[in-house]
Parts: structure tokens; C-alpha cells; sequence
């Protein structure tokens, strides 16, 4: 299924202070989502009566918005440092759930919004980020921030230069699935692996090519394994259809072949097919762990957290280096899948 070497390595992965293998590994397995009982005993920190209040404005209220909406309107230890303002949105709605309506504009220029969560579409991300740290606003955004590794980083460098949060959704990293495959994976030695998820279509103009969209698996995999370089990459599409599937062929830093398949039909239905097998056994498919409880509300714990400083510099940059990776490897599929058209 995999063959054809490319080669692709992260030009940052050896960068920024000369990490070396070892090293880089351990950088990247030492972000916030592995600190478990760390983020508990902040959370506690949460629970005394906060000092101020950050005005939030809410962008698109699909989904996502409407559940970030939900969130910071009910009575939560993190939604009592924040202050819904409103939300923005392309569509004429008046006000939802008792929420105002306000202006891009409006949201840009008040001193009353502080924070801005980016819940739009992924093509408008980057544009709205962009904006809101012009303005001097902390930016929350849902995954993928941009569909560029290049402008992730401009933008990144823009939120340090003005001093402000800028934060990615990742609640795939919250999910009691993830939790069970950090468990299963730690301390095992990788032979090769596997995952393939499943869904309907997504419109890529909107949502951006299938390594960007289906970019909380690539996190998955990373956060598991390490940095991944890319050995090859196929996408084979029958638009008329809506059929697509890609097909990514990654490898370890030890080597071990890992293959990402995102297969988007209708009809299709959402799942993810999973086999990862190593010298001391295999793990195939996931068992039923739980239910996925206030994943959203838990991201929001973690950005409130890092607009109150309780994130060391090594976790904040360890985070940074995982997501910029993933966004790295997102554009190098893309690059190769298209290259053979």
C-alpha cells in the first residue's frame, strides 16, 4: 500500500536550538495534554473568585460556536473569567439564545472585547486571527488555525509580538479515546501502525484539503509517536461522486511505518478504524472507553489557563512545536498529492 520514498522531514525538527532526536521526541511528549494531574491543580486555581473578566466575542455560530456559546453562558469555574459579548456572523440573525449580534467591526475596535474565538470555517481562519491580533485581541480558534504551515507561523510570531494567546483547539487530545491510546501506547516500541477514519464529504474550499480537515488524526499519531516524516502520499478522487480517499504513508524517527487513510463518501459513516502493533503485542480498533463529556469546556479550561499564565514556557512551546508539525506534514501531503494531477 506504502512505497515510493519522498523524504520529507520537518526543516524546523533539527531547528530552534539544535534538538536532537532523543530530544525532539521528548519535547513534543511533554505538551500540556500529558500533564494531567499539572492541569487538575490549576484548575483549582480557577475555583477562587477571579479578578477580572475577559470580554469574549464568538465568530460563526455553526456547531462549534454554538457550543463554545452554550459554554460560556453556564456556570463553569473557566466561564467566570469570561464575558460573552457577543458574536459575529456573516448571516442576518438578530441575536441567538439571547446573545447580540455584533459587527466585525464592532468586535475589532471595542475595548470591551479582549478575546476573540474564531469558530468559522477553515478557509476564513487565518483572515480572522490576522485581524483580531491586529486588533489586540487573545485568539482562541478551532483546529485547523490556518491551511498553511507558513502563515501558522507569521501568525504565531504576530500573536508574541503583541503579547497575546493565541490558542488551537485540539479536543480530539480531551477525548476519553485518546486517553485510552496514550495508556495502551507509553513505554511500547512501535513495529508499524495504522488508522483510517471515515466520514461524509466536506467541501475543501471551505474546510481545505483532506490532510488539513483531517488534521486532528495527524495530531493524534504525533502526539503518540513523535515527529513523522513523510514517505508518500496518494489521493484518489471521483467528484462526481463526491468520493475521496487519501492515502498518507508516514514513518517514525525509529523508523516504524505508520499509514493515515481519510476516506470521505456519502453515505460513509463516521468512524476510525485503528491498528497499531508492537513487539510486546497489538492493539486493533478501540474499545468503548466512555463518553466524550465537555470537550469544549475542557479546551476553554486550558486557553483561560494560559491568559491567566499558568502554562510554563516549555509546555506553551512544546505545544507550538507539535502544532506547527502537524501543519507542517498537512501541507507536504497536500503538496505531493497534488503534484501528481
Amino acid at each position: 500500500m506504502c512505497a515510493g520514498q519522498v523524504g520529507s522531514r520537518d526543516p524546523l525538527s533539527k531547528q530552534e536550538g539544535g534538538t536532537g532526536r532523543e530530544e525532539g521526541e521528548e519535547l513534543l511528549k511533554t505538551s500540556y495534554f500529558q500533564h494531567t494531574a499539572q492541569l487538575l491543580q490549576k484548575e483549582t486555581k480557577m475555583n477562587a473568585e477571579p479578578e477580572r473578566r475577559f470580554g469574549v466575542v464568538v465568530v460563526g455560530v455553526g456547531r462549534a460556536g454554538s457550543v463554545r456559546i452554550r459554554d460560556l453562558r453556564n456556570t463553569h469555574a473557566s466561564s467566570a473569567y469570561l464575558n460573552l459579548i457577543g458574536f459575529v456572523s456573516r448571516r442576518e440573525l438578530g441575536s441567538a439564545d439571547g446573545v447580540p449580534q455584533i459587527s466585525l467591526e464592532d468586535a475589532l475596535s471595542s475595548q470591551e472585547v479582549e478575546v476573540a474565538y474564531i469558530c468559522s470555517e477553515s478557509s476564513s481562519h487565518e483572515d480572522y486571527i490576522r485581524q483580531f491580533l491586529n486588533a489586540g485581541k487573545h485568539v482562541l480558534v478551532e483546529y485547523p488555525m490556518t491551511l498553511s504551515w507558513v502563515a501558522a507561523k507569521e501568525l504565531w510570531a504576530l500573536a508574541e509580538q503583541k503579547g497575546k494567546v493565541l490558542h488551537e483547539e485540539h479536543v480530539e487530545l480531551l477525548m476519553e479515546e485518546f486517553a485510552f491510546l496514550k495508556k495502551e501506547v507509553v513505554g511500547k516500541d512501535l513495529l508499524k501502525g495504522s488508522l483510517l477514519f471515515t466520514a461524509g464529504p466536506l467541501e475543501e474550499e471551505r474546510f481545505g484539503f483532506p490532510a488539513f480537515s483531517g488534521i486532528s488524526r495527524l495530531t493524534w499519531l504525533v502526539s503518540l509517536f513523535g515527529e513523522l516524516s513523510l514517505v508518500s502520499a496518494t489521493l484518489e478522487e471521483r467528484k462526481e461522486d463526491q468520493y475521496m480517499k487519501m492515502t498518507v504513508c508516514l514513518e517514525t524517527e525509529h523508523k516504524s511505518p505508520l499509514t493515515w487513510i481519510e476516506e470521505k463518501a456519502p453515505g460513509l459513516k463516521r468512524n476510525r478504524h485503528l491498528s497499531f502493533h508492537f513487539k510486546s503485542g497489538s492493539l486493533e480498533n478501540m474499545p468503548n472507553v466512555g463518553v466524550n463529556k465537555n470537550i469544549f469546556l475542557k479546551d476553554q479550561n486550558i486557553f483561560v489557563q494560559k491568559l491567566l499564565g499558568q502554562f510554563s514556557e516549555e509546555e506553551l512551546a512544546a505545544e507550538k512545536k507539535r502544532i506547527l508539525h502537524c501543519l507542517w506534514l498537512a501541507g507536504e501531503i497536500q503538496k505531493h498529492c497534488r503534484s501528481k494531477k
